[in-house]
């Protein structure tokens, strides 16, 4: 493809940053990142930068998405919930290594185009939904892993409740539009244990949910 070797350099480039696993680089390489942008930005689909998609988000960039990864342990017995479908791209990842994917998107048209992407690509174990992600997925719950992908100050702690015994979180946390941190979190009974990881910068974390018009619904 006329993409290819710009994927082998973004391969190499994650390598040299600390991807070590396996089965998350194969998936960085599976996974077309070009059909998760929009077409303007086609030619730099395997940059190692984030990109706009629309409603003043982003699709991540690839280190960050496959950082993110790897620190959630890869299990393809494993469950997950993502917080902010996006462009479906950190789905679409994850949906490689793990059994079965639920993932929340609050704006309905980013939604439906990851749903038709997921679609095309054939990503069957993925299982969108249209809601506020920060009440989390009850009816599914619990999950073995949670993923944030958009900034927050603290995790609510109805995401722990939905955290399965010896589960992982991992999400930005700090102060939303500027510097936060990545933190993992590991849930061992009562206790929530975290490690603070990379450095980054995620679009907040916004509540409710936006339909085509634009307008918030409670």
């Amino acid at each position: 493809m006329a993409l290819e070797p710009t994927l082998i350099r973004l391969v190499m480039e994650l390598r040299q940053q600390g991807i070590t696993d396996k089965n998350v680089l194969a998936a960085i390489e599976r996974v077309p990142r070009e059909a998760f942008v929009p077409e303007s930005f086609y030619d730099q689909a395997y940059e190692n930068t984030a990109l706009p998609i629309g409603h003043g988000q982003t699709i991540s960039q690839p280190a960050v998405v496959a950082f993110m990864s790897q620190k959630l342990c890869p299990d393809p017995k494993a469950k997950v919930l993502e917080i902010g479908t996006g462009c479906g791209y950190q789905a679409a990842i994850l949906s490689k290594l793990f059994r079965r994917v639920y993932t929340i998107e609050r704006y309905r048209d980013l939604l439906r185009a990851a749903e038709q992407r997921f679609r095309e690509l054939r990503l069957n174990n993925i299982v969108p939904m249209w809601g506020d992600g920060t009440t989390g997925w009850p009816e599914q719950a619990p999950f073995d892993r949670i993923i944030l992908t958009a900034g927050l100050d603290a995790v609510p702690a109805v995401l722990f409740d939905q955290l399965s015994e010896g589960g992982l979180l991992i999400a930005p946390v700090g102060d939303p539009g500027s510097n936060q941190t990545l933190v993992l979190f590991r849930k061992e009974g009562e206790k929530i244990s975290r490690e603070e990881l990379w450095p980054v910068r995620f679009v907040p974390v916004l509540t409710g949910t936006v339909g085509n018009d634009e307008e918030a619904v409670s």
